[in-house]
């Protein structure tokens, strides 16, 4: 009786010891969040009360268990706002946050969001879930930081949305930094990753597994199910930097980058989207470096980037590399992939610089091609055809390829070695999904440890009706896969609903800042034909257009102190300027950023304006930035400086602006920096600006030019100067291309104007 008394007690115990405990305790200052944090116990309920919390700078530690965890979440999801600078650090195990708001504000330290108190105190088991991270950037550009940084081992990240970084820094990084941060195995599941506008540079990663100096670590992390929307940042969307990744399931749509095995080995790239739109070459797909990957079961649509930027691009290596650097191809699977309407869409010696050797040191130079790896039982679909449909930029001969086809429209791409042709369809499944609807047999080649892929895109099995390319042969449905519920906070929607701008009528100067400050986003100032005298800038924080009526052109003089402009753009001022006359007093600007705290970038496009006597046309300082910046059928006249895009000196691959665009422009008597935009140093994977120059006239430009050159654009990637007029300009070159990047000019006309020149290699300092 007695035993049996003792087994039913013990029983009874240990079920009680699974049960799930809930203590909730609602806190609404941030000395009753700390108490209760200080006192928590495993199942603690921590509930934040719905409102703003500015300036809260968040500890939270305790020592959950797995059946009853130590919450810290919001009283309603979405209704709590983190403001000012604030953070969140989490240390201990078994701790989950869930349904924060972080806004209008910015980090006081390295990162938003930290799995870790210090060195020595992680967390393990915590969870951030169904939380957002909206625009929480530091006020310079330069001041790198994260918005997610782990540490620790299994660690989730999951179902939030993030979006709007623009300062240098990943915006969520795995370190793997100590003994306890390696063997990870974190996951982030299920985020929406919205847009990260273009940053100007390099350090502008989405999502960065390690570094270069933790790469031959083993992370084990998993990057599975989110959506990736318009992730600009620069080149890398994904930089995978450590050993034995996973990466599954994603959608990259309409995203300026590439998945990238950057350093580490052994990752696996398995049944992601990549979406383009066939026009914008930004769009990428995965970039290879290192050993081990296995490519399989991705989709590629409309990608059509080239380099490093290319569907697949397989990158030449270093020799005996040091870590930071490119290490050599070996080892890698690409299989069971499909790519419809892609151009070029096998790129292979990509990087390669041997012809730059004259520049670079020898331990630059990427000349180690790939080596035993293998490209098998892939689908290529071009609606029209591609005559090369593979690019060696360096000799593809150590890789092998089995049993891959294409339908090419009959459109002859000699290589049917490599790549057999075939007269296959598709099966439309959506707008964005298109099948491939092979008839007959189709041999498939079984390599080594190709029993181990045991799925396709959709998650069908392959163990009894395999087939090449993505997707099986079967009758498939619609994946839904930009269907935003799917990912991300559950509270919050990125979708903004189209609105008609508002017309905001202005009749005199002392109208405008107030009709500017009323306005919304997209609204249209006009002011008409009428004249306005203006002696203070115009602060510009939304984006906003300012236009004359009819056809004729309104003017504003602008009689502001020196060296303050007429419209000064704060960060997120993107203005749009149509029909204008703009009239300075020689001594301020036109168009200006702020000096300091540019948290967010800028833009500008003017158009069929006239611009006189200023100092400068545009002043962009250093660490600020803008998307694009535009000038149509403007003329500009008589002023001291003409657009200065040249203050990121700093040689670490930044500029100013991703896009200048001048066309169908009069530049006439502008004494210096007529043109001046800048890059600076050697690195490789930026891949900006762009400049295009074109049906523009210059005349009497460039008289007090100190390097007499009138059109400086020093390592910017991307030049184009074609179709122009230069008269007159007291200079020794009109421009020096850069013939080893994409710089190019074609049908201008000079005259007294120096020369245009194209030097192959310039010298450029080493960033590494």
């Amino acid at each position: 009786m007695k035993k049996s008394f003792l087994i039913i007690s013990i029983i009874l115990l240990l079920v009680s010891c699974n049960e799930k405990v809930t203590n909730s305790i609602l806190v609404s200052t941030k000395s009753e969040l700390n108490e209760a944090i200080k006192n928590a116990k495993p199942g603690d309920d921590i509930v934040l009360k719905n409102g703003i919390y500015k300036d809260l700078e968040i500890v939270f530690t305790g020592e959950g268990t797995k059946e009853n965890p130590i919450t810290l979440r919001a009283e309603t999801p979405g209704e709590v706002f983190i403001e000012g600078v604030s953070s969140l650090q989490l240390g201990g195990s078994y701790l989950e946050v869930n349904g924060l708001f972080f806004r209008n504000g910015h980090s006081p330290s390295t990162n938003v969001i930290g799995f870790r108190i210090s060195e020595k105190e992680v967390a393990n088991y915590a969870k951030v879930t169904n939380c957002v991270i909206l625009d929480f950037n530091n006020l310079e550009r330069d001041q790198d930081n994260l918005w997610v940084q782990f540490y620790g081992t299994h660690n989730e990240l999951s179902n939030c949305y993030i979006a709007g970084k623009t300062n240098g820094g990943p915006t969520v990084r795995v370190d793997l930094k100590g003994n306890q941060s390696i063997r990870n195995y974190h996951k982030i599941i299920n985020n929406h990753f919205g847009p990260r506008p273009r940053k100007g540079g390099a350090r502008g990663e989405t999502i960065q597994l390690g570094s270069s100096f933790t790469s031959m670590s083993p992370s084990n992390t998993t990057i599975a199910n989110n959506l990736f929307e318009e992730c600009n940042g620069e080149v890398e969307i994904i930089s995978s930097k450590t050993n034995f990744n996973l990466i599954k399931n994603n959608v990259f749509y309409k995203s300026e980058g590439s998945v990238v095995t950057r350093h580490g080995n052994y990752a696996t790239i398995d049944g992601n989207y990549f979406i383009g739109d066939g026009v914008n070459k930004q769009f990428g797909g995965i970039r290879i470096v290192n050993t081990g990957h296995w490519i399989i079961n991705n989709y590629f649509y409309n990608i059509i980037g080239e380099n490093f930027r290319s569907p697949l691009a397989v990158m030449n290596g270093i020799p005996k590399s040091p870590l930071n650097r490119y290490n050599q191809v070996t080892d890698v699977v690409v299989a069971f992939n499909t790519y419809v309407n892609c151009k070029s869409p096998w790129q292979f010696g990509v990087g390669t610089n041997i012809a730059q050797a004259a520049v670079l040191p020898k331990s630059e130079i990427r000349s180690a091609r790939a080596l035993r790896s293998v490209v098998a039982n892939n689908i290529i679909y071009n609606k029209d055809g591609d005559k090369n449909p593979i690019i060696e930029h360096d000799k593809a001969d150590g890789v092998t390829f089995k049993n891959n086809i294409i339908n090419n429209q009959g459109v002859d791409f000699g290589d049917t070695k490599r790549i057999a042709a075939n007269k296959f369809e598709l099966t439309k499944l959506s707008d964005l999904v298109y099948i491939p609807n092979i008839t007959g047999k189709q041999e498939i080649y079984n390599g080594f440890g190709f029993n181990t892929i045991k799925e396709d895109l959709f998650g069908n099995s392959r163990a009894n009706s395999n087939s090449i390319g993505a997707t099986l042969q079967a009758e498939l449905k619609d994946p839904a896969i930009l269907d935003k519920t799917k990912y991300g906070a559950s509270w919050y929607s990125n979708v903004v609903e189209a609105r008609e701008p508002v017309i905001h009528s202005v009749t005199k100067a002392a109208e405008l800042q107030d009709k500017i400050n009323a306005a919304k986003n997209g609204d249209i100032i006009d002011l008409g034909f009428g004249v306005f005298n203006v002696d203070v800038s115009l602060m510009i924080n939304k984006t906003i257009t300012i236009q004359s009526s009819g056809d004729g052109k309104a003017h504003i003089i602008f009689s502001g102190k020196e060296n303050t402009p007429l419209f000064e753009l704060n960060p997120k001022g993107k203005l749009t300027i149509k029909q204008v006359i703009l009239e300075g007093n020689k001594s301020n600007y036109a168009f200006a950023s702020l000096k300091a705290n540019m948290s967010n970038h800028f833009g500008l496009s003017v158009s069929l304006c006239e611009i006189s006597n200023f100092n400068y046309v545009l002043k962009a300082y250093k660490q600020t930035f803008s998307e694009e910046v535009t000038f149509e059928g403007t003329s500009i006249s008589n002023c001291e400086n003409g657009i200065e895009l040249s203050e990121e000196t700093n040689d670490r691959g930044d500029y100013n602006t991703e896009f200048l665009t001048i066309e169908n422009c009069n530049f006439t008597n502008v004494k210096q920096n007529v043109i001046d935009y800048y890059r600076g140093g050697y690195d490789e994977s930026t891949i900006g600006g762009n400049l295009l120059v074109t049906q523009s006239t210059f005349t009497n430009c460039g008289s007090k030019e100190k390097n007499k050159m009138l059109l400086n654009h020093r390592g910017i990637v991307n030049v184009n100067i074609n179709n122009n007029t230069f008269k007159n300009n007291k200079v020794q070159f009109v421009s020096i291309l850069w013939g080893a990047k994409n710089n190019v000019e074609s049908k201008n006309t000079l005259s007294n104007s120096g020369k245009i020149k194209t030097e192959e290699n310039l010298v450029m300092k080493l960033m590494y």
